[in-house]
């Protein structure tokens, strides 16, 4: 694999890789778990990060081109990242203040 730079405007900086698809998938659920650690708690993108995580996961559970233990351990994987992010979200739901069953008085007599 050799990284090339596709845009002599883009500078030296800037590569990218001619992957096959199973393997560009592969190396995009590192960079994206990669970034969910890296990333706070708080940050409004995480959830976004799992999905597609989640999501890229699915596609490599079902790909034919990888062998029947690995498309295992991926689903394996899969289910472990649902569970976790379901795991979050009901923690971050139930840290969520309830709201009031009767409204605040405007003044106290």
């Amino acid at each position: 694999m050799q990284p090339h730079n596709t845009s002599q405007a883009a500078g030296p900086s800037v590569e990218e890789y001619t992957l096959p698809c199973v393997e560009a998938l592969l190396a995009s659920c590192f960079a994206l778990m990669t970034g969910y650690a890296q990333s706070a708690p708080d940050c409004p993108n995480r959830p976004l990060l799992a999905a597609k995580l989640i999501s890229n996961l699915v596609r490599l559970s079902h790909d034919g081109a990888l062998t029947p233990p690995m498309r295992a351990m991926l689903s394996n994987l899969r289910t472990r990242w649902q569970l976790e992010i379901e795991g979050h979200h009901a923690v971050r739901e139930a840290s969520q203040p309830t709201p009031l069953w009767c409204g605040t008085p405007s003044s106290l007599q």
